[in-house]
């Protein structure tokens, strides 16, 4: 434990450490899978992980995660279009921080 902080609760901690939740983190390690998969650079590619379905008729972001992997449809299709359109796994992960960290 870090020295000062023992007399936080968890969420306090995490918060002055500027942490995620383990619950976050978990969410946030299949979003960039999602995202490999998407840009194709996914190593273990496997048939039904999910499918995609680009198309203007999404609400925010132009993919949609079809048949959901671990409920990642319904947080995939919430982040804004400039993160899942990001050009770079870095500048993806920098807009996926931002958007968990509105997440209550």
């Amino acid at each position: 434990m870090t020295r000062g902080l023992e007399h936080l609760c968890y969420e306090e901690r995490l918060r002055e450490l500027g942490l995620f939740s383990l619950e976050k983190r978990r969410l946030r390690g299949h979003l960039v899978v999602a995202f490999w998969y998407l840009k194709g650079t996914y190593k273990k590619a496997r048939e039904g992980l999910f499918t995609k379905a680009c198309s203007d008729r999404t609400r925010v972001n132009g993919f949609k995660l079809k048949d959901g992997w671990f409920g990642l449809d319904m947080h995939w299709s919430t982040l804004p279009r400039e993160v899942v359109a990001a050009p770079s796994l870095a500048v993806f992960k920098a807009g996926l921080d931002g958007a968990l960290s509105n997440l209550v």
